[in-house]
């Protein structure tokens, strides 16, 4: 119990080091859709505005590799549901994921990109400008603490949080085995 203790300080250390704040279940700044789900996680790791949290979002998603066509239309929705005051999620994943956060960010929206690793990484590691937009302009989110890498267990984990916080989930272009499903 006491390395767990002393394991858990750290982490919190570390976190306000990086300007990442930690919202427990029983926050009131805790997601009320997110906590409505079967398995909601105990804890959020947030960088950025906490209380993009408690706003109506729908998110954004599709496949990785996407057309050109499915990038064009993650951006345009992304862009006319923040000209609509909707917060956009989504994973900042490669193909429509970024498409959609930065249609969001181009009509000066509010965009949630929730990760598959710690807040103190940025995967893909190209999306690090975005990702600190996003963090600027709305928030970036996991249940994984500084540290966390990026697994390919920890993405279904984190699709889960997309569509807690989420009153409605578009899936703009996926394979029948995607994620995004």
């Amino acid at each position: 119990a006491s390395a767990a203790r002393e394991a858990a300080s750290a982490m919190l250390a570390q976190a306000a080091r990086l300007g990442i704040e930690p919202v427990a279940c029983f926050d009131e700044r805790y997601p009320v859709l997110l906590a409505c789900i079967p398995d909601p996680p105990p804890v959020l790791w947030v960088r950025g505005d906490t209380a993009v949290l408690a706003r109506a979002a729908v998110a954004v998603l599709g496949s990785r590799a996407a057309t050109d066509y499915a990038r064009q239309v993650g951006e345009r929705l992304g862009s006319e549901l923040a000209r609509r005051g909707i917060v956009v999620t989504s994973g900042l994943a490669r193909g429509v994921d970024s498409a959609a956060h930065a249609g969001c960010l181009g009509s000066e929206g509010t965009t949630v990109a929730v990760l598959g690793c710690g807040l103190d990484r940025v995967y893909p590691a190209e999306h690090a400008d975005l990702a600190a937009s996003v963090s600027e302009q709305g928030a970036l989110v996991s249940e994984l603490g500084p540290g966390a890498p990026p697994l390919p267990e920890h993405f279904p984990l984190r699709n889960r949080i997309i569509s807690g916080i989420s009153l409605a989930v578009v899936v703009v272009e996926a394979s029948e085995k995607s994620g995004s499903l």
